[in-house]
């Protein structure tokens, strides 16, 4: 009987992660999404010795953070979360924030809850093309590698690094470079829908701006935060 309680609260875990949020209150949860994306950055890049390199950042092409992944598992377990992308455009500026969804499954007898914020870094805009084309699975098409930490790495070791993609994890005030090769990333249609109050909207028209989209004020809180972290090669 126990062992059927705590099934029953991992599938909860599981339904409460995936189901969609009522359209009534969907536009207030992007909102906190992109503000916990911003929250995210600035909680590791407060960590001297374990933050993400900064010469990784200047020459990141682009950036996914994915606050508040939940992992669950009773013999097939799995990740599941909801975050943002932002791409870097002409002159180095920083897009408006598309949405995205993450997720991973593994195997094996282990039971239990855990949140994680992640930090995926591109290097190149071949694997953003990849995603905007639907969805996406990490080291399949390009190398993603668990991602050096500290300020000194990036100088040190980054020449050495062949990966496209460097992948970050932070639990319970642990930060560390961490493998998600295999898992999903996926654009998150409704969601983008919802914070910019437009039907349909393709990723295309978000990354490109103008001045007929109108992004929430979180999306420029979010992109001031990577303008300070992660400002053009030769500007930082």
């Amino acid at each position: 009987m126990r062992r059927m309680h705590a099934w029953l609260g991992v599938a909860a875990l599981i339904l409460g992660a995936v189901m969609p949020a009522p359209a009534a209150n969907a536009a207030g949860k992007e909102t906190e999404r992109a503000a916990a994306a911003a929250d995210v950055l600035d909680k590791i890049m407060d960590i001297p010795e374990k933050s993400i390199p900064p010469t990784l950042l200047q020459d990141a092409q682009g950036i996914a953070i994915v606050p508040g992944v939940i992992k669950v598992g009773f013999v097939v377990g799995g990740q599941y979360g909801r975050g943002v992308l932002v791409v870097r455009g002409k002159g180095g500026a920083w897009s408006d924030p598309v949405f995205v969804s993450l997720m991973s499954g593994s195997v094996g007898w282990q039971i239990g809850a855990e949140s994680t914020d992640f930090v995926i870094v591109f290097k190149t805009r071949r694997s953003i093309e990849g995603i905007m084309n639907g969805k996406y699975t990490l080291g399949a098409d390009a190398g993603v590698a668990a991602g050096p930490v500290g300020r000194r790495a990036g100088a040190a070791t980054d020449v050495e690094l062949k990966a496209e993609i460097y992948t970050y994890s932070r639990s319970r005030g642990l930060f560390a470079g961490v493998s998600l090769e295999g898992s999903a990333l996926q654009i998150d249609d409704e969601a983008n829908s919802a914070f910019y109050g437009r039907k349909e909207i393709r990723p295309a028209t978000i990354l490109e701006g103008g001045k007929e989209l109108r992004a929430p004020s979180a999306a420029g809180t979010l992109k001031k935060k990577l303008e300070t972290y992660a400002p053009p090669a030769g500007k930082g």
